[in-house]
């Protein structure tokens, strides 16, 4: 089995995906004769029933957006090949769904085009739907979100606690020597614990 993986690129940490346990759980269950599907049901007749399950669920959160309120979340980072991306989720009493993720590299970060980002999101779940932004603590973002709430009286921004943390401690790091070596061991502690 581990040929597949390694002949088709396959990153290792799907074996960790309990669909992949299911799935070979499934197949043993069937039996010898057990033939795999063809690349045309992978790609077309399958795909498009895991789209539509996915669909009717995505249906199921959006009932409950309406009902409870959500709060949109964004997340920027930059990946190995320094695009800058930033992540957005929707946060309900149902639980947490991946919107989309938007390669900002070439949206200048200003508070206009950072708050235009923000609001298409918002219109994207329904200006009605949304209670909360959380978004991290930069300038900019904080900027935009005093434009989102000015905009959407009864929508409130929130600087992300975490990020806001993140800067705490840089600063403790920076400017309080007897932190660093407590900070330092954090890192790699914290490093040693993350799977690979």
């Amino acid at each position: 089995m581990a040929e597949v993986f390694y002949t088709s690129a396959i990153p290792f940490n799907v074996i960790r995906n309990p669909a992949f346990a299911k799935k070979c759980e499934m197949i043993g269950k069937y039996g010898v004769g057990y033939k795999p599907p063809s690349y045309h049901d992978i790609r077309e007749k399958l795909l498009k029933q895991v789209v539509s399950k996915t669909n009717l669920m995505l249906e199921e959160y959006k009932e409950e957006w309406k009902r409870t309120g959500s709060t949109i979340m964004s997340n920027g980072w930059t990946d190995k090949k320094r695009h800058s991306i930033c992540n957005f989720l929707v946060n309900s009493s149902k639980g947490t769904v991946f919107l989309y993720s938007l390669d900002t590299s070439d949206i200048s970060k200003t508070t206009d085009k950072v708050f235009k980002m923000l609001d298409d999101v918002v219109e994207y779940v329904g200006e009605e739907n949304v209670v909360q932004v959380v978004t991290d603590n930069a300038a900019n973002f904080n900027a935009a979100g005093d434009l989102l709430m000015q905009k959407i009286e009864r929508l409130y921004w929130t600087p992300c606690a975490v990020h806001c943390n993140d800067l705490i401690f840089e600063d403790f790091e920076k400017n309080l020597k007897v932190h660093e070596l407590t900070i330092k061991k954090g890192r790699q502690a914290n490093l040693k614990d993350k799977p690979i």
